[in-house]
């Protein structure tokens, strides 16, 4: 049953004004701009609208509205010109060299109380680049230059960046929009109120943020890109988000038909919209569609290795809890049938180096015969572990506390709040913790990044504090190795120990499904989630004047 919605409802409403009144005539004349206008709510909220920062799926999603890169992803991951028109990369795989546009423009802008803009120049990714690896600046992006010697403005259009060794995914990286351009004059006069003062070159310019309230985006009427048959993008003249805190109010919006997109499946709605077999229920056939497809994201439970907590600290628990639940099952039933059990390792479908071989199969007699094994050789007679999780996942985790309380451990269930757990997380204040890893690139080594000993949280994304000697060995291996199916196996293996280690619980391989109102158009898919709203068209309702 769908809970009614807190005193936050409010909050659409005055987003509904906000946008009557961008619209509204002079004349005061009533016209319907609906169809102009694309509204969704961000349930997770957004953390920062600087690049620089911008390390969760919601930020990104947003800020792809804002900025752009030197090049960009395809609704298929391929990589594709940007503001870099073209490029091209030395003999030695070391130095990449981009060609510019020049019809690239900053957002109009007050600044020095003057209206006034500019375009892109190559000092300007000089500039963002360097900002984006100032330790002053602690920017979690700044991994993603790693492997660079250093970059250089050739002259206005060409920009220059040498690596220090060939590094065949480095490509994939600069679609990231922790690379994205940035105007220099604008960051440094707002410091670090540029997180909510952004000037960008995206489709869509900045009005309005209320944190935790609403956000409101404009179209950029100087927008570079246009689409097949020449028309300027985007079509939309504003985006409107809500920060509703919970997918039961967002679905509610949704089916009034005040927002015209949700994302994903949660637990409080999943049965009303989707059948057994995850099919559009009859009633929702007529004013929703369905969109569907993989994602490089793996849902999985983690454990902080450094705790004290003795169940934590040994394998055998961590192992098996990985043995102890059925996969298979808990997608079927909890989730409708959508995405796939993870019984082959971190690395999901559909990246080189997921192995079937590397993950865990369900054995429940195994799973209780480990945990006896603890109690025998630590005397603990009821072991236990608590879990936290958010709301949205609590059913995934009761399901996993039923299943191995069968095998004899007890795991206590809290939920936090996102942004509270995340920080939780990177800090080691939790001992075993529910997360996901999205693919940032079409390459499997930003999944092993987060087995990486030199990147530990809270400066990077190993959570775990997992370290091991040949997992280090092989993921520096892998960045010399050009060779696909050579790195696969370096993939395969380091994958493979991080498993035997137990230091996680994969839970399935996660599927993009996402519901529009049947009078959008445009809005696409993509194996990384990431929302583009440059193609989105909304008809007019019947009734609209």
């Amino acid at each position: 049953m769908i809970k009614p919605i807190t005193n936050q409802l409010t909050n659409y409403f005055s987003i509904s004004c906000i946008i009557i009144f961008l619209f509204s005539c002079a004349n005061n004349k009533k016209t319907n701009k609906d169809h102009l206008v694309f509204r969704y709510n961000e349930y997770a909220n957004i953390n920062t609208l600087d690049p620089a920062f911008s390390r969760t799926l919601q930020d990104n999603s947003i800020n792809n509205q804002l900025y752009n890169g030197l090049v960009q992803l395809d609704d298929e991951l391929n990589i594709k010109p940007c503001i870099a028109k073209s490029w091209t990369v030395s003999n030695d795989a070391k130095t990449y060299t981009f060609n510019l546009r020049t019809d690239v423009y900053f957002h109009k802008h007050m600044l020095f109380g003057k209206d006034s803009t500019r375009t892109v120049k190559a000092l300007d990714f000089e500039y963002s680049l360097n900002r984006l690896r100032d330790e002053k600046i602690a920017a979690p992006g700044s991994w993603v230059l790693n492997k660079v010697e250093n970059f250089k403005a050739i002259n206005d259009t060409i920009f220059q960046i040498q690596l220090k060794q060939p590094f065949p995914a480095f490509i994939g990286l600069l679609t990231m929009k922790y690379c994205s351009v940035v105007p220099k004059e604008i960051v440094e006069h707002y410091g670090t109120n540029f997180r909510a003062n952004p000037i960008g070159t995206g489709p869509f310019k900045f009005k309005r943020w209320e944190e935790n309230i609403k956000l409101v985006l404009r179209k950029n009427n100087l927008y570079f890109e246009t689409d097949s048959i020449g028309n300027k993008l985007p079509y939309l003249e504003a985006v409107a988000l809500t920060f509703l805190p919970d997918k039961q109010s967002e679905f509610l919006q949704f089916a009034q038909g005040n927002i015209d997109f949700v994302s994903g499946l949660d637990a409080s709605y999943k049965d009303e919209l989707l059948t057994s077999n995850g099919t559009l229920r009859k009633k929702y056939e007529t004013t929703v569609n369905m969109i569907r497809g993989p994602y490089l994201n793996t849902e999985y439970l983690g454990f902080y290795l450094d705790s004290e907590t003795p169940e934590i600290q040994s394998k055998h628990i961590r192992k098996a809890i990985n043995y102890g639940f059925d996969r298979k099952k808990m997608m079927l039933y909890l989730n409708n049938g959508v995405g796939n059990p993870a019984n082959g390792g971190f690395i999901p479908l559909g990246l080189v180096g997921h192995s079937k071989l590397s993950g865990y199969a369900y054995k429940p007699k195994k799973a209780k015969q480990l945990i006896t094994q603890f109690k025998k050789e630590t005397g603990i007679e009821n072991p236990e572990i608590t879990l936290v999780t958010t709301s949205n996942y609590l059913s995934f985790c009761e399901f996993i506390q039923r299943e191995l309380e069968k095998a004899g451990l007890t795991i206590n269930v809290d939920v936090m709040p996102e942004a509270a757990l995340r920080s939780a997380r990177s800090n080691g204040k939790v001992d075993m913790f529910r997360s996901s890893w999205i693919a940032d690139y079409l390459d499997a080594e930003n999944y092993l990044s987060i087995f990486y000993s030199k990147n530990f949280a809270p400066n990077g994304s190993n959570y775990f504090h997992f370290k091991n000697k040949t997992v280090d060995s092989l993921y520096n291996k892998a960045f010399t190795i050009n060779n696909i199916n050579e790195r696969k196996q370096l993939y395969t293996t380091i994958d493979s120990i991080a498993m035997d280690n137990a230091i996680m619980v994969p839970l399935y391989y996660d599927e993009v499904i996402r519901f529009t109102r049947k009078n959008v158009e445009g809005l696409g898919i993509n194996p990384i989630n990431m929302i583009d709203l440059r193609f989105v068209k909304k008809q007019k309702n019947k009734n609209s004047n």
